[in-house]
Formats: C-alpha cells, structure tokens, sequence
C-alpha cells in the first residue's frame, strides 16, 4: 500500500508543478463583455480570488461599496489562487483575468410606509410574499387569511374557514396554493387566485399547527406535498391534491415547533424535546441533533432563500413549461449550492444556537454564543454569507454563514426582536420589535440604516419581497404595512 501511495503523490506533483518562489505574472482584467478594465499589473502567481476582487474594486473605484466578483482564465475558475487553479502554468505571457459581478442587482433600502391596510380584527400573526413576490398574505389572530393586490394596496380577498388563530401561513413554491396552519388544529389550504378554499381543513393532528413546509421545486414541481408539525409532538405529511396524509412521522417526545424541507429531500424538525431531527423523504429517521439545554424554537437553511424563490429570479422570466421550470429551479439550486453541503443553524431557548451540517455529521460545527435570553428566530441571508439571530434580549446578531463565527451585534430596539428578514441582495436584514418599530440594517457598516416607527404596537410578522421592491409588517394594532424605498 504504501508503495501505491508514493506513487500517487508522485503523479500528483507532476500534475502541479510546484510554484517557485517568487514567481510573479503579468495579468490583465478583462470584463465578460471583453473591455479591457486597468493596465496590465505585476501580480504574485499565488494570487487569491480575495486579493483580484480588492484589487478590482479599487481600479473600478467602487471600494466604498465594493461588489463580489468571481474570476475566470479561459475555462478555469479561480477559487484558491491563480496558480492552483490554473491549467496552463507558464509565466511567459500575459494571461487574461476575466471577471463576473456576483450580485447583479442591488436593493434599495424601504425607507417609507406607502400604505396602512385594516381589515384583521385581531393581531397580524404572520406574513408572507408569494415565491414571485407578485402576492401578499397575511395570517391573524381573528382565525382568517387574507390576501392583498399589492399593485393597488388593497384587501383582495378574506379566507375564512378556520376557528382558532392562524398561526402560520406558507406558499406553495409554485406560487399556485397557500396553505395556512391554525390552533383549531387543522392545516387549509387555498386558492389566492380566486380566494376559495380548497375543500375542507385537512383534519389529523391533535393540537394546534406550529409551522408548515412545503417540498421544494426541484424535488417536485407538481407543489402536491406539504409538512406540517404540531403542538401534539408530531409532523405530517400531507399530499395536497389527494387531500390525505402520505406519512406522519411522530419520534419526538414533545411539542414540535418547526419543519424545513431541505433541498436535498431531508426533512429537519425541531422540538421541545431538546432535539433536532433530520428525516428522509419517505419518512424514515436518518439521525438526530442533540447539544441544546432546552426547548428548539427555531430552524434556519444555508438554501431557504432559493428553495422559497425555485424557478423564480429577480429577472422575474416565465418559463411556458413545468418541465422548464423544474429545470430552472433545478440550475439555480445547484449553482447556489455547489458541493458544498446544506448548512443549518438552530436556535433555542437555551440562549444558544448551534451550526450543523447534518449531510456530513451528527455533531455541531459549533456552538453559536453570546445571547443573554431566548433566541427566537434565525434566518440565512440568500447569498449564504450571513446569519442573522433575533433574541428577547434585544439585540440582533450577526454570524459567519460558513463557520458560524459571531461577527457582530446590531443593537437598538429596546424590546424583545420576534422576527428577522434579509434583503435579496443580502446587503441589508430588516427586524421587527416588541417595541413597535421596523429598523433597517446595514451590514457591511453592521450598523442601522434606517429606523421604521409606525406601528402602535408589537410588531410580530415580517417579510421582504423576493424582488427586494417592497416590505410587508403586520403586529399587535392590527394593522398591515406595506413600506417601499
């Protein structure tokens, strides 16, 4: 054996030469378009892709909001440095370095209310863009849905049916069907088209709905299959066109309080037990998370951005097939994810989040530190970069996406923060307070943009469209605010 092994690390240095010291290379930056972009520098061969994007936002003078960019010679992406990646190894010429903005579009920040809608009879429990952001919903403490014309700000339909709380709303990711949990213990669903409901409630669980997640796009473009967990310990699989259940899955030894679908097909729940609990498809127990000191009140994917979106971009392109659009949402799942494996982070009422990768281990990365009260929600920015925590003690955190390591902390609500969001762009994260404002971050500056007051009261619910156009926010007054820059 150890024969074969010398042998391999011997072919392995003749495929990389290993690179003198010293060696410098003549380099060019080229846009995709072919401009040339700078003069022709003197760059160390071992050059990192870090190091090309400084540079390049310094020649293109944008250093005060600098832009990611990824990097290219011919085929070949940069990714360690120029000379790893890079096939051709020689020095002799100048070689061309041709350069990709990452993010193409920026958000503006929301900066006014545009419209106050009434119409709830109780508190605004949650709220939600469609995966287009072409519709809004909203759920409530007076047992309806509705649905709002977002060209117009006004109430389009009230979806009645429930008779407890409408706890949780979620889209389908086909934009077609919503679905809407409730403390009268059942799951509806609807058509935000016509606002009809389709058929009756789905009846099984015991207790109230806490949380519903529907399978992603690219797994299922028919949008038939839906989970829901519950206060009764369990989780159900529902197929949303036979109207029954296909699996309910029921290991956990207390109430459940949230469900993702992730894009690999897993199923994550967490528990009051003081687990996490990660399923196949078919329902069957792959392995369980544990290090939490108490209840798991909150799940959080590296991918949920572009699981919530599918076949949907900013470009806001139609595709006249499912089959094309399957294969959208495919492409984009994957050029989101690449190799890596899905991350998730889970929050708790322990003061602690951890960070996993539950694909490759059972054990956390890490143990994310540093809040003094219960952490109430956590949320990925799209790009992966970031995670943002919201906690009772007042503050929201910020999070290295891909190591978990704390980076800092946004401080000025003088109220618990129930609920965070991220702008498309993943430039700025929007939170709502018990103390009845919206505030605005920016986290390059990880400092508050923009202050929101508004509400009389509590704001519980939160979303920001997936087109970054607009912000819905709904609380304790009643009422629904939509803001826009």
């Amino acid at each position: 054996m150890p024969a074969n092994k010398a042998k391999a690390a011997a072919a392995a240095a003749v495929a990389i030469p290993l690179m003198p010291e010293g060696t410098k290379v003549v380099a060019q930056f080229k846009s995709a378009d072919g401009e040339s972009t700078g003069p022709p520098l003197n760059l160390p061969a071992d050059v990192t892709p870090e190091q090309l994007e400084l540079l390049l936002n310094q020649l293109l003078e944008q250093s005060d909001d600098p832009i990611p960019y990824s990097f290219y010679v011919g085929e070949d992406e940069i990714i360690k440095s120029l000379w790893t990646d890079r096939k051709d190894k020689s020095t002799e010429d100048t070689i061309t370095i041709v350069y990709q903005p990452q993010a193409v579009f920026r958000v503006r920040a929301v900066s006014r209310c545009t419209s106050t809608l009434s119409g709830h009879t109780e508190a605004v429990l949650s709220c939600a863009f469609s995966p287009d952001g072409s519709q809004l919903a909203t759920g409530s403490g007076d047992a309806t849905v509705r649905i709002w014309d977002l060209n117009t700000e006004t109430p389009r339909y009230t979806l009645k049916g429930h008779t407890g709380w409408v706890l949780s709303i979620a889209w389908s990711p086909d934009g077609k069907t919503l679905a809407s949990g409730s403390m009268d213990k059942t799951v509806r669903l609807w058509d935000p088209k016509t606002g009809k409901s389709l058929g009756d409630g789905l009846k099984g669980h015991t207790k109230w709905i806490t949380s519903l997640s529907w399978e992603p796009y690219h797994l299922n473009s028919k949008a038939n299959r839906l989970a829901s967990s519950s206060k009764d310990s369990t989780v159900r699989v529902w197929d949303t066109a036979l109207r029954r259940v296909i699996m309910t899955i029921s290991q956990h030894t207390a109430a459940v309080t949230c469900v993702k679908w992730g894009g690999e097909g897993l199923i994550y729940t967490a528990s009051q037990d003081k687990t996490i609990k990660v399923w196949n498809s078919s329902g069957v127990l792959v392995k369980t998370l544990q290090g939490h000191g108490h209840w798991v009140n909150t799940l959080a994917l590296s991918t949920d951005f572009v699981l919530r979106t599918g076949p949907f971009d900013h470009t806001g392109k139609k595709y006249p097939t499912e089959e094309e659009s399957k294969a959208a949402a495919l492409a984009r799942y994957k050029a989101f994810k690449g190799s890596k494996p899905e991350r998730l982070v889970s929050g708790s009422d322990d003061f602690t989040m951890f960070f996993w990768e539950p694909e490759t281990s059972k054990k956390p990365i890490t143990r994310m530190t540093g809040h003094q009260k219960l952490v109430n929600h956590v949320s990925f920015s799209p790009d992966g970069r970031y995670i943002a925590s919201a906690s009772f003690d007042t503050s929201v955190k910020l999070w290295d996406g891909q190591t978990g390591k704390f980076l800092g902390n946004l401080r000025g609500h003088v109220g618990s923060v129930y609920q965070v969001c991220w702008s498309s762009d993943s430039r700025m994260l929007l939170s709502g307070s018990k103390d009845s404002t919206l505030k605005v971050w920016d986290i390059k500056k990880m400092k508050i943009k923009l202050d929101l007051p508004g509400h009389q009261d509590e704001v519980f619910a939160v979303d920001w469209s997936p087109g970054g156009d607009k912000v819905a926010s709904g609380g304790k007054d009643k009422q629904l605010k939509i803001w826009r820059h």
